[in-house]
């Protein structure tokens, strides 16, 4: 009789997997088969190196080259003035109001100095209607010491509305109801 070979996948190959029941996409890569290794002829490391070097050489290279163009056009730009053929002969001219301000911490300041003036000094409003401008706290002052004015209420009551009624809300006043 003759004798017949099984041939048997090593111990966790995708034969166990299979055998095992996991027939999932997976199992293929779930061993590395003995010899393996990458493709050696599909990517050489010295070429990838060499390309890196010539990019880095070729970067520094253009770099330095567009600082040395900037060089020369800024050294041949200075105290020259640009003419432009339409606006010979004319002044320079100031933008359209309003314009933006040079230093708006400044402008702030300037405000509240004159303000201020205005609110501490003493000065003349109208001379000829005999008005002026007294300090702030002074003018406070003078409230207090006098008073604000106040209103005389009205002797007669309001057009027909007895006294003690007022008009009522539900009526948009038409009628009138007890305080």
């Amino acid at each position: 009789m003759a004798h017949q070979h099984h041939n048997h996948p090593p111990h966790g190959s995708l034969g166990d997997a299979i055998a095992a029941g996991d027939h999932s996409a997976d199992a293929e890569y779930a061993f590395t088969p003995p010899g393996a290794e990458y493709e050696h002829t599909d990517a050489s490391v010295w070429i990838i190196v060499k390309f890196g070097l010539w990019l880095a050489v070729s970067a520094v290279v253009i770099h330095f080259g567009i600082w040395l163009v900037f060089g020369l056009m800024v050294s041949s730009r200075e105290g020259a003035t640009p003419q432009f053929p339409l606006a010979e002969g004319q002044e320079r001219r100031l933008p359209a109001e309003p314009r933006l301000q040079a230093i708006p911490v400044n402008d702030a300041y300037q405000f509240r100095l004159q303000e201020d003036a205005v609110l501490k000094n003493y000065g003349w409003i109208d001379r000829a209607g005999g008005r002026v401008q007294i300090p702030i706290d002074q003018a406070m002052r003078l409230t207090v010491e006098r008073g604000l004015p106040s209103r005389v209420p009205p002797a007669e009551p309001l057009s027909g509305i007895a006294a003690g009624q007022m008009p009522a809300d539900s009526s948009s006043g038409r009628t009138t109801g007890r305080r």
